[in-house]
């Protein structure tokens, strides 16, 4: 992955890394993802991930997006992708699909493409390999997009693969069959979670709010 030096004067999020002795990109990656993942108490604010002392996967690499912009990195691009969240993936939430007839249910998340090449820095552990295969749609956006912007084309992607599917809920149904998959996820115990997938929303109890309008 590349790497460049965070300069000064460059703007406000490198001089928030800079003041934590963080001097270059790769060392901002791994600060970031030694974060806690937690909801943060407002996203608008792209140094949110510095006040609340940790962040989502959206808070997260928005923040490494804006950071990389003021060092006039734009080759750095912050991704939105939609993959499919099924039992293959993560077995938890095999009755909830299995009562509602579903295999999968598609969900986003939030991570980096550098030179044709994607990292996820939402968890130390975290990897791109975990969800690439089962990718259905992705776009770039921006830092600032991430309160809105990510729930629109999300619930955009659903509704039209539900008339494509031919999948017999509404929007609002299918939302809250995903709800209650977010819910399965989180009974996770402390080992489970130390082995969790890195996907943004599995490991906290206060993800489902993150999604609610």
């Amino acid at each position: 992955m590349k790497n460049f030096t965070i300069d000064k004067g460059k703007g406000m999020i490198s001089e928030e890394f800079l003041e934590r002795n963080v001097f270059d990109f790769h060392s901002a990656c791994k600060y970031v993802s030694g974060l806690p993942y937690k909801r943060n108490v407002d996203k608008n604010n792209i140094k949110c991930v510095f006040d609340d002392l940790g962040g989502t996967c959206s808070t997260k690499h928005a923040v490494l997006r804006k950071l990389a912009l003021e060092n006039n990195q734009s080759d750095v691009k912050l991704i939105l992708g939609i993959f499919k969240m099924d039992a293959e993936y993560t077995f938890k939430i095999k009755n909830t699909l299995d009562k509602f007839n579903l295999n999968y249910i598609p969900e986003a998340h939030n991570y980096l493409k550098i030179d044709d090449e994607y990292f996820d820095f939402t968890k130390p552990n975290s990897e791109y390999s975990e969800f690439k295969n089962k990718l259905l749609d992705e776009k770039e956006m921006e830092y600032n997009e991430i309160m809105t912007e990510k729930i629109l084309f999300h619930k955009r992607f659903l509704e039209n693969w539900l008339s494509d599917e031919n999948i017999p809920y509404s929007l609002d149904e299918i939302w809250e069959i995903r709800e209650q998959c977010i819910s399965d996820l989180q009974k996770n115990n402390e080992v489970e979670i130390q082995n969790s997938s890195p996907v943004c929303y599995q490991n906290s109890p206060e993800v489902r709010d993150e999604f609610k309008q």
